[in-house]
This record gives structure tokens, sequence and C-alpha cells, in this order.
């Protein structure tokens, strides 16, 4: 049921206001003669800007929204509302696709994530990957220095909101959530492309799991490092799921990482979680 069928089901006159519906407040306690409730057309959430009542549509009428249409409508708000902040990030002019097998990794797989090479100062000696926000539009770019130079990892332009990434299709309603980007590739590259990156356990935050939820995610598997930061980071995370409503599991592997597991183990891994 959506908010304009609840609202005319309980023959609550309203007048569609753009992403809104404009309605006399709900609030028993206020004699709202000029209608001044607003109530958002897909989330069902509304505020009286004259009392300041506040709440859900379908938990004040006790009804429940159809979930699957209330995502897909709050995902086409979320990607209007991305494209609509700006054109987002160029490719820089004359660079080289990257179609080597650094970390055995296979060219089909950096082809994949549009890597490149580029022999500017912010470039040069990386592998660079777009960073692409649910809308499309590339809103960072992400190069890994592959001999040894610092830092290891650069963020361009600097300061850049950085999203969860890829937007992937999930598996049993599952996504697995990797610390960074070369944790996702190496996954993706050995058959587990339900893998996000997060670009740090210090990028991940409610928002950004709750948009995981938009995008029909139902569970989380956090595979941090297997350190005792990974751990803690992860447990923080688990947290975070549990108060937006995503189930979780975490997975943690002593001496290695997501970024290093050979074919056979991401194969392993992929069996026990999903079998």
């Amino acid at each position: 049921m959506t908010v304009e069928e609840l609202l005319t089901s309980r023959d609550v006159y309203f007048i569609p206001k753009g992403a809104d519906a404009i309605v006399s407040c709900l609030n028993p306690e206020h004699a709202d003669r000029n209608p001044s409730m607003r109530i958002d057309k897909i989330t069902g959430i509304f505020q009286c800007f004259s009392c300041g009542y506040k709440g859900n549509i379908f938990t004040h009428f006790g009804e429940k929204a159809n979930q699957l249409q209330l995502r897909r409508e709050l995902l086409k708000k979320t990607i209007r509302e991305k494209r609509s902040e700006s054109v987002g990030l160029s490719f820089p002019k004359n660079i080289t696709p990257y179609l080597g097998n650094w970390r055995e990794i296979k060219p089909e797989t950096y082809k994949r994530f549009e890597a490149f090479q580029h022999h500017d100062p912010d470039h040069i000696g990386r592998i660079v990957f777009p960073v692409r926000d649910i809308s499309g539009r590339i809103v960072a770019f992400n190069g890994r220095h592959t001999t040894g130079g610092t830092p290891k990892y650069m963020i361009s332009p600097a300061g850049a909101k950085m999203p969860l990434y890829p937007v992937v299709e999930p598996i049993k309603g599952s996504v697995i959530l990797v610390e960074g980007i070369y944790d996702m590739v190496n996954l993706h590259d050995k058959g587990l492309d339900n893998a996000v990156c997060c670009f740090g356990t210090k990028n991940i935050n409610e928002d950004k799991l709750r948009m995981l939820s938009i995008q029909g995610v139902e569970e989380v598997v956090i595979f941090f490092d297997g350190d005792d930061a990974g751990q803690s980071a992860a447990k923080e995370v688990k947290d975070m799921a549990e108060r937006v409503g995503l189930a979780s599991r975490n997975v943690a592997l002593k001496d290695t990482d997501p970024g290093a597991l050979p074919i056979k183990s991401v194969q392993t891994l992929k069996s026990k979680l999903y079998a």
C-alpha cells in the first residue's frame, strides 16, 4: 500500500505537492484549519510545521507499507537527488587502460572496474579506479601504488565523500563488506561478485548501511582484516547494522586479508556463506 492509497482509504483529503502530500494535521489536539502537515509520499514520514507533531503515516494508521515498492521508490528518489547534485567527475585526459595482472587479478577484471594508469603527479606509479556512486556518477579516483610508494592509496580529489562501491546484486539478499578497493576487486575476480568496499573502516556509517537496505540488501557479511583493529571495527559495524534493521555476520581470517585470498579460498568461503 502506498501513502496515497492509504490516505484515500482513510478518507484523508490531501493535496499533492511535489514529493509530498499536504494534509490537515493528524494530531487530535491540533485544530488545523490551514493544512500544515507534510507527508513524504515515498517513506510516509510526516511532520506538522505548525505544532511539530511527527511520525510515520503507516504506523499512525496501523498499516504496513509495501517494502519492496518502498525500497524501489527510495532508490529512485536517491538516484534523482544524486544526479541533481552535480554531473560528476570526468576521466583525466590521455589515460592508458590498465590491462595487466598485478596481484594475480585478471585483466578482464581490471577492465570491468575501468582501471587505468596516468602520468600526472597524483597518479604516477599507480593503478587508478574511478569510484562511482549509486547514480553512476564518478565521485572520486582511488589510486593504488604498485611499487611501494607512499601513500599506498591516494584518493582524489582530497576530501571526496566515498560511497560504498560498487553497486552489486546481492546473493541470497546478502552483500560482503570489505575495507579496501583491492579487497573488493580480488573477491570479484575470484567469483564473489557481491562484495562492496567502504574505503577504510572509518568511512562506514548507518546512512550507508541504510542505503544497502534500500537497494534490497537484507544481510551484511563483514569481512575486515583479521587483526585487532579490523575486528574491533567489525563489531562496530555489526552494531550499526542491527540499528538499521540489517542482519549481519562476521568473517575473520587470521594472517590474511580479503585482498590476498587465492581463488580456492574464495570459492570455499562462497560455499560456506551461500550453500
